[in-house]
């Protein structure tokens, strides 16, 4: 029998009230909520969970009881929603605790109400909504007193958002302050998310330092993450970490060692049946095959990856999916649907807010069809021009790399063709400057296709056929075309 099993014999005693039940319901599924033990959880709620996002009733329970049922419900839809990829689940979580930590509030328990805005940044989070996770976050550290576990928790959260965002330095920043209170945190779960980010954070400054030492560091991070959540019972945890760690191994180049960490993973999960991670680590197995250049192996698997990510309706994940998928098709010379998808990646990020993620995709854009003259050099540099804004505040050396390294790709294109470039052809040359001097003539004709055809000094019927076959491309920027009258006169019988 679980400590868990043995709180909840409590309410077999008669001498409970009803309120003192619910709130012992509550607090034994908090703490297997924080286990990650989300169908415990649920069965500790009992009649009090109606099912993901589903509001409970609370109809005869004083304010404080009800804050806290709407604050259990809404935190364990958000895990469960999640883990199953649950459509809407988040959204609905959001509306149940934000209701909870207003209550709290109203009663002067702002200790609670912090617990509660923390659950709620999570929320935002899981949309990629990055910003508004860190302000909530910053909040709500700033109003806890005297809770160092709970402090310790929403400190930690923080920290991943940071490290979501690209922002390692703040996160390290915030770690180096927040130490102490780890220090002093009884709470296994706790230290091993602490060692866990901790490596996130080391992974990303070896890179950027090129310190082998930090890599070093890092795995033996992780692997005390792993104690530390094995010792809380934390199986969802201890599969998370092999992941990162499989993570890190295909950073480094071992890929046998990482495809072996990941079947770890993959089997925890599946025994969890949470199909929200095992597609997390479906995608961090599609990107070492991307890296043994087994891209159809890859290609196969973000077809069930993006089909979940979809369903839960998690944009940043999925973005992020779709980006490697475009990257996997131009791999397989699918070109024209690897720019579609890139395009589609970006836009969805950024509606979310996850910034990164969103120039992220606009980088691999001209990564991807940068040197191969399919795309227009204009449409390459406004996608550069865009991941430059989107990331400019990012602190991932990767990314400032890869900046770098578009921004010489572009410098390229925008030179034009020449004789000795790998990919040179005659008519390819031909096209992309057709399709320039096109473009630029519909651009100052402000889309008439008589005006463009004139200032290029060629008859119309030319213009509209090149926008029918060889620059489909340019024909959005055309005006619609205006429908002809018939004549009224009869041609003679």
């Amino acid at each position: 029998m679980t400590l868990a099993d043995e709180r909840l014999k409590e309410l077999d005693n008669p001498s409970l009230t009803p309120t003192e039940r619910v709130l012992l319901r509550c607090s034994v599924a908090a703490d297997l909520i924080h286990a990650g033990q989300y169908e415990a959880a649920r069965e500790a709620l009992g009649e009090l969970w109606q099912g993901i996002g589903e509001r409970p009733n609370v109809e005869g329970l004083n304010e404080r009881t009800a804050a806290e049922v709407l604050l259990q419900v809404g935190t364990l839809s958000s895990w469960i929603g999640a883990s199953q990829q649950a459509k809407g689940a988040q959204e609905t979580a959001k509306d149940l605790i934000s209701e909870s930590a207003s209550l709290f509030e109203s009663l002067g328990e702002f200790n609670r109400a912090a617990a509660a805005r923390a659950d709620l940044a999570l929320c935002y989070w899981r949309e990629g909504a990055y910003d508004e996770a860190r302000v909530m976050l910053e909040e709500a550290a700033a109003r806890i007193i005297g809770d160092v576990e709970l402090k310790a928790k929403t400190v930690l959260r923080l920290v991943v958002v940071e490290a979501s965002a690209g922002r390692y330095s703040d996160a390290l920043r915030i770690f180096t302050n927040a130490t102490p209170l780890f220090e002093e945190s009884t709470s296994h779960a706790l230290k091993g998310g602490f060692h866990n980010e901790l490596a996130i954070i080391l992974r990303r400054l070896g890179t950027a330092e090129h310190r082998q030492d930090y890599f070093d560091r890092a795995i033996i991070e992780y692997t005390a993450a792993v104690y530390h959540f094995e010792q809380a019972r934390h199986e969802r945890y201890v599969a998370r970490i092999e992941n990162n760690l499989a993570f890190l191994l295909y950073k480094l180049g071992r890929y046998r060692d990482a495809h072996k960490h990941l079947d770890r993973a993959q089997m925890i999960f599946t025994r969890l049946k949470d199909a929200g991670s095992l597609a997390e680590v479906d995608e961090t197995r599609a990107r070492v095959l991307v890296a043994e250049h087994k891209y159809r192996e890859a290609n196969r698997i973000l077809a069930g990856i993006i089909q979940t990510f979809e369903k839960g309706g998690e944009s940043a994940l999925l973005a992020d999916a779709l980006t490697l998928q475009g990257v996997v098709w131009a791999r397989l010379r699918v070109f024209e649907n690897s720019a579609d998808i890139l395009r589609r990646a970006s836009e969805m990020a950024k509606s979310v807010g996850a910034l990164t993620s969103a120039g992220q995709a606009s980088l691999a854009l001209v990564e991807e069809h940068g040197a191969r003259h399919v795309l227009p050099a204009s449409e390459l540099y406004e996608a550069y021009q865009r991941a430059d804004r989107l990331l400019k505040d990012t602190q991932d050396p990767e990314d400032i790399a890869r900046l770098r390294a578009c921004a010489r790709i572009i410098m390229r294109r925008l030179a034009g063709m020449h004789l000795r470039d790998k990919n040179f052809s005659f008519y390819g040359a031909v096209h992309e400057l057709e399709a320039k001097l096109l473009e630029q003539a519909l651009a100052e004709a402000k889309g008439s296709v008589t005006k463009a055809a004139r200032l290029l000094g060629v008859p119309h019927q030319t213009v509209t056929t090149m926008l029918r076959t060889r620059h489909k491309r340019l024909a959005g920027k055309r005006t619609p075309a205006k429908k002809r009258l018939r004549s009224i006169i009869k041609d003679p019988e």
